[in-house]
């Protein structure tokens, strides 16, 4: 029973074809996927890692980030929807959602920002934008991105999320808040169909305005372009899980009358924290389905693989040399990181490596605006295979990490040394040119 239903998952993993299949069949083969490439990630311990750090820095952040709002709402005059929205926020924390809000309340009522002094209010803001870059950093790491933004972009795009996000999302609380207080509203709940479609709008707005916020969130923090329909397909499954985690949290908090036994004060902090890590947890897991929503190519196992054989990555640095070579050489675009790494079917982690030696070797150049594109370093006739070779097989070596650090006898490092001629001789004086042009007329004669 076990074996034959792990076939039907490596078949609707690796083998079904999605142009064979009907809509509904796609949709459901590509749900699978995604959600097997998310579970992986979770899975392999570093999101949950990186949710970890996110709660400490979330509990350090959240009292000056709401002092900073309380600040700025009081000019639109909406301050006072801070405690319903927090309420709302943590209502999965049950009856202790109104002690918890109370306590967060009562520190941001003690933080006085004009006696803080100018020192005091830029630790304030460096406080809060640290929350800002860990998100992103997180983020970053989901979608597999090394380069963060520059300066001055992340200053105006967290003075943005910092400033303008909260003023949002009181006004929203606002209107739900008046939306049931509204004596139209409660005539409205007596009055047929309208009392049913009122009920059933104000128990899917919520779910339909944490999408959106999500959707938001999936769009705009990563430091890459990511497809509004990818972030709403992880916004979505990321909103559902949200809800459904949040209605056992709940549960789990009407039976907690031992943690409450047992730490006294502190059982709050700690059930505050727990929701904080599943929230955070839930919310990268989400970025990590969007990812591969935008990216279905990087799920199979293979597109995982970092660490590479010699032989590997010689044959990835040959590959990826005649494309980068043969589009320059046609006058076509140059590659991208990604482009690349769709067509080989291999990470982009795995992928930098080696391109990371040949470049170090001046073989091939970083380009574009991001770096993220290759072209080669030289002309196509000076760069000799062999050179190609040893850049690969030298990809990771360091001066404190070199094969002549090692102690051997003489006659192991002349056997050795005549390994390395005999591989360096191998491809003769065959340039990278020589190898485009070869493949030229092979495609000329099979084409005649």
């Amino acid at each position: 029973m076990i074996d034959a239903l792990k076939q039907k998952l490596d078949y609707l993993l690796w083998e079904a074809k999605l142009r064979e299949a009907s809509r509904v069949e796609a949709f459901f083969i590509r749900l699978v996927r995604t959600l097997y490439g998310a579970f992986r990630d979770v899975s392999k311990g570093l999101l949950s890692l990186r949710a970890m750090g996110l709660v400490y820095t979330t509990l350090l952040s959240l009292v000056p980030l709401l002092a900073v709002s309380v600040s700025v709402l009081k000019g639109f005059g909406v301050h006072n929807q801070l405690e319903p929205f927090l309420i709302n926020i943590l209502q999965h924390l049950g009856d202790k959602r109104y002690e918890v809000t109370e306590q967060i309340l009562g520190f941001v009522d003690n933080m006085k920002l004009g006696a803080l002094g100018s020192i005091g209010l830029l630790f304030l803001f460096v406080t809060v934008v640290s929350l800002v870059m860990k998100i992103e950093a997180a983020f970053n790491y989901t979608w597999r991105i090394s380069t963060a933004r520059r300066i001055v972009q992340r200053f105006s795009n967290y003075l943005s999320v910092i400033l303008i996000g909260p003023v949002l999302l009181f006004v929203g609380t606002s209107i739900a808040t008046s939306m049931r207080s509204n004596t139209i509203t409660e005539k409205l709940l007596t009055m047929e169909p309208f009392g049913s479609l009122l009920l059933i709008l104000g128990k899917g707005l919520p779910l339909f305005l944490t999408i959106i916020a999500f959707t938001l969130v999936y769009a705009l923090i990563p430091n890459t372009r990511v497809r509004f329909t990818s972030a709403l397909y992880g916004a979505t499954i990321a909103a559902v899980a949200w809800k459904g985690v949040g209605m056992l949290f709940t549960m789990f908090i009407v039976n907690s009358t031992n943690y409450t036994a047992i730490y006294s004060g502190f059982a709050i902090l700690i059930i505050f924290m727990i929701w904080i890590y599943v929230t955070w947890l839930i919310i990268l897991s989400g970025a990590s389905v969007s990812y591969y929503h935008q990216n279905p190519e990087q799920i199979s196992d293979s597109s995982q693989v970092i660490r590479l054989s010699c032989r590997l990555r010689e044959k990835l640095a040959l590959s990826l040399m005649y494309l980068i070579g043969s589009n320059f050489h046609h006058d076509e675009p140059s590659w991208s990181l990604k482009a690349l790494a769709k067509h080989t079917r291999m990470s982009e982690s795995s992928l930098r490596l080696v391109l990371s030696s040949l470049a170090k070797h001046h073989i091939v150049t970083p380009a574009g605006k991001d770096g993220t594109r290759y072209l080669p370093a030289r002309s196509l006739e000076k760069i000799n295979l062999s050179q190609i070779l040893d850049a690969a097989r030298q990809a990771e070596e360091t001066a404190s990490l070199h094969p002549d650090d090692i102690v051997i006898d003489d006659v192991v490092c002349e056997t050795f040394d005549q390994i390395e001629r005999s591989i360096h001789d191998a491809p003769s004086d065959q340039t990278l040119l020589d190898m485009i042009v070869a493949s030229e007329q092979t495609a000329a004669t099979r084409a005649a």
